[in-house]
């Protein structure tokens, strides 16, 4: 499970080969993409357990999405069952994983208590009614050293989710071994991933203006976008372990078609 080091170029080519994959079924990629977002807020919504729920359902349904991402590579079709692959592949590993996730996001909070942060996780965690501004403006302001703590953890955090759900449905790695691939091959590929993460930042406040409707294209782009990276990063790994698939995309098809773009 070796990952390449790519240039930053390769930032800005992701995200176009993204859009190729979005192109190719662009209506239902939004009905799917809606229907997994609305599904993991019912749970999420569910009194007590809710959270928790969603927290471990998320690589599940995440992962039905790349498994649609890698048919329409292999120039299938895109169906609605694909956003349920999850639950026939590897799905114990990401429950766990998805467990791990909300784990390590606890500590993390339970670290921001601990050097001074208490008001404000207590606000971000949603045991704290937060609709007075001013309570929030002073919560941050107490808040001191733990948010700089918080938002490095956090930023670690993203680095272990960026791709470990792509190993764990692809190649079955185990979860803890998945995370730590994931940041390693984000500290190789800084350069590129920095431009997609300046790109789709971009893309995002783009979404957000007319009252959010955006998000509606964007969420399945960036679904379809970081698929390609992980392709690109690892270019041997997208075979579902409980169903070998020959390795024959590679997005080769996809590169061409983004270049002459």
């Amino acid at each position: 499970m070796k990952a390449q080091k790519l240039s930053a170029s390769y930032g800005w080519l992701w995200v176009k080969q993204g859009i190729y994959l979005f192109k190719k079924s662009p209506v239902l990629w939004v009905v799917i993409t809606f229907i997994a977002m609305v599904s993991l807020m019912g749970i999420a919504a569910i009194p007590v357990l809710g959270e928790a729920l969603s927290s471990l359902l998320f690589p599940v349904l995440y992962a039905g999405l790349l498994v649609g991402c890698q048919a329409l590579e292999q120039d299938q079709e895109l169906e609605l069952a694909h956003l349920f692959a999850g639950f026939q592949h590897n799905t114990s590993r990401l429950v766990t994983l998805g467990g791990l996730m909300l784990m390590a996001q606890l500590l993390i909070f339970g670290v921001m208590m601990l050097t001074g942060g208490g008001a404000l996780v207590s606000i971000l965690m949603g045991s704290v009614p937060s609709d007075d501004p001013s309570v929030i403006v002073q919560a941050v302001a107490n808040a001191g050293l733990s948010i700089i703590i918080g938002m490095a953890l956090f930023t670690v955090l993203m680095m272990a989710n960026q791709f470990s759900p792509m190993l764990v449905i692809f190649k079955g790695v185990a979860p803890l071994q998945a995370m730590k691939a994931s940041i390693q091959v984000f500290l190789q590929n800084l350069a590129p991933l920095s431009v997609y993460g300046i790109i789709m930042l971009l893309f995002a406040i783009t979404a957000s203006l007319p009252m959010m409707l955006g998000w509606l294209l964007l969420l399945p782009i960036m679904v379809t976008s970081l698929y390609a990276a992980f392709r690109g990063l690892f270019p041997n790994e997208n075979e579902l372990v409980s169903n070998p698939q020959p390795d024959t995309a590679q997005l080769t098809h996809t590169e061409n078609h983004t270049e002459k773009e």
